[in-house]
């Protein structure tokens, strides 16, 4: 009687047993976020010390969590570290707005993202994603996986929202990403001191040059579409760009905001699918016997349902794949609040102006969260289990409200080019691929994930 194979446990630093130092937890932050916490991180419903920087409160109880980001989300702003890292990138846009900017931006991007649009946009990353495909039929060393997906989450969302009209091309793109989140990316330490923007932060200044190249698509892509819509009203698309342009005026977004969300979802959009896409091809070659499964409902739904808007619903294994993926590698590893006024919970005194970390780095491995928490077991998301995981334990898009508004965009797209790719090719690790999660905005692969790509029998 064949027994079932022990999970695979992929990389991931260790809970420290004792508390750095002040020079070295600056140190640690600044190379790597994810090698900070501690056991108590990873088995208390939460912590409250005062660190360098002032009072901290780490939340993993799903209660509190919900406290935080839902039900007494009016009491909570951005955190100030949180800004001083993203507000240099981002400006006004989505992820970085508050009160009123992020409202307006919020209605204004709200139509692009409903169910009806995102339906619509199936054809356009099946479209991609077999394009994309076809550079792997003739491959014949390892391929940077990290790099391609990438590439790949680019081409959609380049087709998807801009209908394929973004300034510049492609070009140097992933390497001009990769230089933005490496330099201006990083917590500087004198973010962690709270000292004064005016101060300038060396990590970020080398990467004034990289900011610069996506301003200039930004510019550049907004006017010709602006001179598009002039020469052709009726001809121009109705996509993410119209709408944003449209929604310009008195009552609606400003110039300024209009570019600071265009740059947002340039820039970071495709990002975090890109990462997720990249693990889970990952996961899945380093346990061949959860690949057998996917590989197989896959090429029964493609056998049967040629409409790619059905895939997510009918794919229920590879989907539970790619989230497990985000659980053990959320792309988006920390979510930073501050209270605007100090409160109590169950006992926990929230101090004003204290940093309120939710992290589902240490979340989604939690131990009394979880069962086995470290490893890759898709199983917790298959139909019959989902009900088992509490709301507020399980963050990849954030919740309240502001949850990531283009989650299901990005699970559609995900199961789409899992779809594709994974009907034509089989990926599998080679010895150098030895992966190392970094936190640099999010959850990247430190050395890449460099994988053989062949074709399927």
């Amino acid at each position: 009687m064949d027994s079932k194979p022990a999970p695979f446990v992929p990389p991931a630093p260790k809970p420290r047993t004792s508390p750095p130092s002040t020079l070295e937890m600056i140190r640690i932050v600044y190379r790597n976020p994810l090698e900070l916490w501690g056991e108590p991180s990873y088995n208390e419903p939460w912590i409250s010390v005062t660190g360098i920087g002032g009072p901290l409160v780490i939340a993993n109880d799903p209660g509190l969590i919900r406290h935080v980001l839902l039900d007494n989300a009016k009491n909570y702003k951005m955190a100030t570290v949180r800004q001083m890292i993203l507000r240099p990138i981002l400006r006004d846009g989505l992820l970085t707005a508050e009160g009123d900017v992020w409202k307006r931006s919020r209605k204004a991007m709200a139509p692009v993202f409903t169910p009806r649009h995102i339906f619509g946009f199936a054809g356009p990353m099946l479209r991609c994603s077999e394009e994309f495909a076809a550079k792997y039929e003739n491959a014949s060393e390892p391929i940077d996986i990290a790099h391609d997906m990438t590439t790949l989450t680019y081409d959609i969302l380049a087709e998807t929202l801009f209908s394929g009209e973004i300034a510049g091309g492609q070009g140097t793109f992933e390497g001009e990403i990769d230089h933005l989140f490496e330099t201006m990316g990083r917590v500087d330490p004198l973010d962690l001191l709270r000292a004064p923007e005016w101060l300038p932060r060396l990590t970020r200044l080398r990467g004034r040059k990289t900011m610069a190249y996506f301003r200039k698509i930004v510019t550049d892509t907004v006017a010709m579409r602006e001179e598009k819509m002039k020469r052709n009203p009726k001809g121009t698309p109705e996509d993410f760009l119209t709408l944003l342009l449209r929604a310009e005026g008195p009552d609606g977004l400003t110039r300024a905001e209009i570019e600071d969300n265009i740059i947002t979802f340039i820039g970071a959009g495709h990002e975090t699918t890109a990462r997720a896409l990249g693990w889970t091809l990952y996961c899945l070659a380093e346990a061949p016997w959860e690949r057998d499964r996917v590989e197989a409902e896959i090429d029964d739904v493609l056998a049967r349902e040629p409409d790619p808007a059905k895939w997510l619903e009918a794919m229920p294994f590879t989907r539970a794949a790619f989230e497990e993926a985000l659980r053990l590698y959320p792309p988006a590893p920390s979510i930073n609040r501050e209270p605007i006024e100090p409160e109590t919970y169950k006992g926990l005194k929230i101090p004003r102006y204290a940093a309120v970390l939710m992290m589902p780095w240490t979340i989604h491995r939690h131990r009394k969260l979880w069962d086995r928490p470290d490893a890759f077991m898709p199983e917790r998301f298959h139909p019959q289990n989902r009900d088992k995981i509490d709301r507020y334990q399980y963050l990849p898009f954030g919740a309240g409200p502001r949850v990531c508004i283009g989650a299901s965009f990005a699970m559609q797209e995900a199961v789409i080019a899992l779809g594709v790719l994974l009907s034509r090719y089989r990926f599998d690790t080679t010895p150098e691929t030895k992966p190392w999660p970094v936190q640099k905005l999010t959850t990247q692969p430190q050395g890449g994930l460099p994988m053989r790509v062949t074709r399927r029998r």
